[in-house]
């Protein structure tokens, strides 16, 4: 992405920094000389935390050269992000309110990488509301990326509230997402084309 544009990739729920898609994102941008400019944090408290800790984050970064990639539940985060800096943002199955399915999950769940322990409290689910972004502002800031293979969450979910967007598609698949490293040019290449705009 040039000499001095930044990636935020943003994980989903119980995964971390370890996941494969974050190590790929981390290789792929190694890869273009972008080690110093890729940055992948560990999501470990409840939603109004993790929005302040990333929001603290997007502050000590170059936001006029700053994207941002997110996936589940990282992708809601990413898209909250994005509507509040005004940053592009491709976003990965991403989870849509998510609220609205979190009942299902209280109680303490372990991370798939690490040895934390992650407790969704009732208080997790008014705050995950209370971040929605409803409508979007600037829906051009955003790639989505489904599969309709999606095991968790409705792909259709995403494709209705982000009709306006690009909005990429891809029979089968999963809820990791399949293909994802193969995808990540074209990732690479909507991040750049959006930066450049709004430097412009």
């Amino acid at each position: 992405m040039g000499t001095d544009h930044h990636i935020l990739y943003l994980h989903g729920f119980l995964s971390a920094p370890q996941s494969s898609k974050a190590r790929e994102t981390v290789a792929y941008c190694n890869g273009r000389g972008m080690s110093d400019r890729i940055h992948v944090p560990f999501m470990k408290h409840g939603p109004a935390a993790t929005m302040a800790e990333l929001t603290a984050l997007i502050d000590n970064l170059p936001q006029a050269k700053l994207g941002l990639i997110g996936s589940s539940l990282g992708g809601f985060y990413a898209a909250c992000l994005s509507e509040q800096f005004n940053l592009p943002a491709v976003l990965i199955n991403p989870a849509v309110g998510p609220f609205d399915r979190w009942e299902s999950y209280l109680g303490d769940h372990q991370n798939y990488y690490t040895d934390s322990v992650h407790t969704v409290t009732p208080a997790y689910i008014r705050e995950l509301r209370q971040l929605d972004c409803k409508t979007l502002r600037y829906p051009q800031n955003f790639r989505v990326m489904v599969q309709t293979g999606d095991e968790t969450l409705d792909y259709r979910l995403a494709a209705e509230k982000f009709s306006k967007a690009e909005l990429v598609i891809r029979q089968g698949g999963s809820h990791s997402y399949d293909g994802y490293a193969e995808e990540l040019p074209a990732i690479e290449a909507f991040l750049l084309s959006r930066i450049t705009e709004s430097v412009r």
